[in-house]
């Protein structure tokens, strides 16, 4: 519609017109809605299917390649996040080196 055929219009007219305009949006918006809906239905069936069948993969163990000095019981593998207690040593101009775990050959063989 031209800008001067709205011009021309009465305040009936253009009353009418906003109804149409609106009734029209409303439908719309609705029927996409329901489509939408029904889309998100259909990918989350899928999703559930996928997640059933198909069972998390084994991951192998990983010893500790790190460990705290001061206490023993905290050991890094060096994957991951660093944790605190290394971070703190780390930055007090220690080296990573420094907190290796000694291992023999051996014992290195048993756990491969």
């Amino acid at each position: 519609m031209k800008n001067n055929a709205i011009r021309s219009m009465s305040t009936e007219e253009l009353w009418s017109l906003y109804e149409q305009v609106s009734s029209t949006l409303a439908r719309k918006v609705t029927e996409e809605k329901a489509r939408l809906e029904e889309r998100l239905r259909r990918v989350q069936a899928a999703g559930n299917v996928v997640t059933l069948d198909r069972a998390r993969r084994p991951y192998p163990k990983v010893l500790p390649k790190y460990q705290n000095p001061h206490n023993d019981a905290e050991t890094w593998s060096g994957r991951g996040k660093q944790p605190r207690w290394l971070a703190a040593q780390l930055r007090s101009g220690k080296s990573l080196n420094s907190f290796l775990i000694a291992r023999s050959a051996e014992k290195r063989r048993q756990a491969g």
